[in-house]
Formats: structure tokens, sequence, C-alpha cells
């Protein structure tokens, strides 16, 4: 087996909490061709805001106290549709060799012999029908990322009209009662006035201060639970299925699911990207703009372990959402591109229900699975205004190709946002 590519401004307090996890009020479609949840109850952290397909407005108090009527003004925010990207090393590079245990560049036999010939042969290529064999490989593997985003996007449309969720409640727009106590907590503070880094760190679990790793509980129990049942009846079903990447074979994709719009994307703009404000600053935690989403499993005959990797993401939250098991922590080295990253490195015990926050280039992987199984919902997060400058994975600057959805996060230019002082 080959492997896939591994792939502001504070604003109004957190809602309080309802009284049930699920909205009772949220109006759903699922169709043919989009799943939609209304998410007009949502307040938004950034005041200036865009999504991939509309602008918002807001009004707030004017900040130049000028104006009639008490002196309130409309936040305009001028947003077209944007496209996301990918770069085009996605289809030549970080290619994953399981058997052999190793990520390579490939563009052609020669250059794969050039770069990877002697750590291959110690790896146990050695004759040239192995050779043979792994060419035809990385060559199936090429032509698999070219297919990748139309074949994601039909299998969502499938899934959208012909799919039976066995719980369609977790498709309803996020609710604060979804949300571990902790965690709100956190994301309130972080939208307050005066929240500063040293006082969100009184509210997290430093797990270390030198990596910058850190970790909070997300979903209640009952959420991880009715997530896990759902997750569950559509692995039973007989919908089309795409893997999360060629290293985690058992697992699904939640936008090909219809759980980005009512879940994943309420949970990056209205909570993770104001904590990750303060976490990550230098890291584009207050500028991510998009994600991609995926639950792996891990199960005796199934993936028991995952290798060393980074992401191709800014920043990573790694959410363990049960059943009971055994083993299978993770294990932290240094930056990927830092010497002797691996030196030591810092094992982390799962908890369920709790997310771990890190840094994508942060090399990491997972021990085996010990007894039981292992879900657990992974969210890459992504900031434009800092990967269209470095593709993190080739390290250059970004060669982009169209893609569908969020894709890797790349985009052709700048969101636009005007504010637009209205006297009212």
């Amino acid at each position: 087996m080959v492997g896939k590519l591994r792939g502001g401004t504070r604003g109004p307090p957190v809602p309080t909490r309802p009284r049930s996890i699920f909205s009772p009020q949220t109006i759903s479609w699922r169709g043919a061709s989009s799943s939609f949840s209304a998410l007009g109850n949502l307040e938004r952290p950034l005041g200036r805001w865009s999504s991939t397909s509309r602008g918002w407005g807001r009004t707030r108090k004017c900040p130049c106290g000028s104006g009639q009527g008490g002196g309130r003004f409309t936040m305009a925010t001028v947003a077209a549709p944007r496209r996301f990207c990918r770069c085009a090393c996605f289809y030549t590079e970080n290619l994953y060799v399981a058997r052999y245990g190793l990520h390579v560049r490939f563009r052609n036999e020669q250059q794969l012999r050039r770069d990877y010939g002697p750590i291959l042969r110690s790896r146990g290529c050695v004759s040239a029908k192995d050779f043979q064999q792994l060419l035809a490989e990385l060559e199936q593997e090429v032509e698999r990322r070219q297919r990748l985003g139309p074949e994601s996007a039909a299998r969502k449309a499938l899934i959208a009209s012909s799919y039976h969720p066995a719980r369609p409640e977790v498709y309803d727009s996020l609710q604060d009662a979804a949300l571990a106590p902790e965690f709100l907590a956190v994301a309130e503070y972080s939208v307050s006035p005066g929240a500063d880094l040293k006082g969100l760190l009184q509210r997290l679990e430093t797990v270390s201060e030198e990596k910058r790793i850190y970790r909070v509980p997300v979903f209640t129990a009952p959420f991880c639970q009715a997530l896990l049942e759902e997750l569950e009846h559509f692995e039973q079903s007989d919908m089309p299925k795409g893997r999360p990447n060629t290293m985690n074979n058992y697992g699904v994709l939640l936008h090909e699911l219809g759980l980005d719009e009512p879940l994943m994307t309420p949970l990056r703009e209205r909570f993770l990207q104001p904590v990750m404000a303060l976490l990550y600053p230098d890291c584009g935690g207050g500028q991510l703009d998009s994600h991609r989403a995926f639950v792996v499993k891990y199960a005796p005959g199934q993936d028991l372990e995952l290798g060393c990797h980074y992401d191709n993401a800014e920043l990573t939250l790694n959410v363990a959402l049960g059943k009971v098991f055994t083993g299978g922590a993770l294990y932290f080295g240094g930056l990927f591109q830092a010497p002797a990253a691996l030196t030591e490195p810092l094992e982390v015990e799962h908890v369920v229900g709790q997310g771990v926050l890190h840094r994508g280039g942060q090399l990491h992987g997972a021990r085996p699975l010990g007894t039981g199984e292992r879900w657990n919902l992974v969210v890459w997060l992504r900031a434009s205004a800092v990967r269209n400058r470095l593709c993190p994975m080739c390290r250059c600057e970004p060669d982009l190709v169209d893609d569908e959805g969020f894709s890797d996060g790349f985009t052709r230019e700048e969101p636009t946002t005007v504010d637009v002082c209205a006297l009212t």
C-alpha cells in the first residue's frame, strides 16, 4: 500500500448552553448535490468573517462613535466565492510506501533510484521485481490522487441523496450542550476583553510547554456516543466510503458524510479559532479559514498503529471519541524540519472526550493498540494566509491547482473585507 498526503480579533462571548445537545429548531436539507444546516443562530467570534460561498454582516457599536441612533453601524463583509486549491506537489511528494515504512518523492524511475535506492535496499526492496512492483504502486497512487477530488464530490452527492442516518440529530447545527463545560469556558475566555495567553493556559492542561502541546475536554460523553453510533451505522451501510488516507485505512471523511457544515465549520469558527489565536498566533491560529476533518479507527485485524509523520495543516486537534481500549498512545518528536526531531519522543495517553492540540509540523505517530477499539476525530486546521506563502509539504511557494471543497486550504487570493459605517 502507498499512502496519501498527510492529508483575530475578538468579539462577543460564546452563547450560553441550551437544554439539549441538539438544536430543536434546526432546519436541515439533504439533497443530491449538497447538505445544509441552518446556522443562523450562531454567533461568530470574528467581526470580519467570510465563508466559502457567502458574506455575513452584523451590527455593533460604531468604533468612531459618530452617527445617529446610538452610534450603531453595520459591519459588512464583501467576499467573492472562494475557490480552495491544492499545491501541485500533492501529486509528487510524500507518497507513503507502507511495507518499507517510507515517504518518498516520485517523479520518474530514474529520480526514484537516485534519491531512494540505498534506503529502499536496506528496507528489503532488493530485486528487480521488488522495484517494478514499487513503481507500479507509486504510479497507481499518483493516478488515485489525480481522481481524488471529483470522486470525493461524487460520493458526497450520493450519500446526501441516498443515505439514511441512524442518529439524524448529529446533523443538526452544533449546540453548546454537545461540548464539555471546560471547552466552553476556554472558548468564552478566549473572546473576553483582556484575554491573553497566560490566562488561557490556566484553563488548559499543558502537556508540553517546550513542544506547545495542550489538552482540554472537547465533547460530552452523550455526544461522543451519538457520533460513534452514527459513524458505525455508516460503516455498516453499503454507501461508498472515502478513507482518510492510505496510512489510515479505516475511518470516515466527515465532509463526505455531510458533517462539515453543521458540525466542523461552526466548531472551527466559533470555538477553535479564538483559542488557537491565543495559543498559536505565529502559526495562523487567528486566520483559520478551512479544515480537513476525518475519523480514524484502530481495532484488532485492522489498523493498529500509525507511523511517524507530520500533518498537512498549520494546527491539529485530535479528539478521542472512544470506545474502550488500551495502548495506542500518541508520541511526539520535534518539528519535522528540526535536527534530531525524534530524540526522546513524548508519549501522550488518549482520554475519551478530550482533545490534544498541537502544531501540524510536529512529528508524531501512534503506538500499537493493545486491546479494544479506538476512534479518534482528527481536524487539520488551515490558514490560507500562511500556507499561500509556503506549502508545508514541499516547503516551496505553492503551485496552485483548483480542486473541490476546502481541498488543501490554499487560495488564489486573500478574502476581501470592507467595513461600512451605515448611520441609523
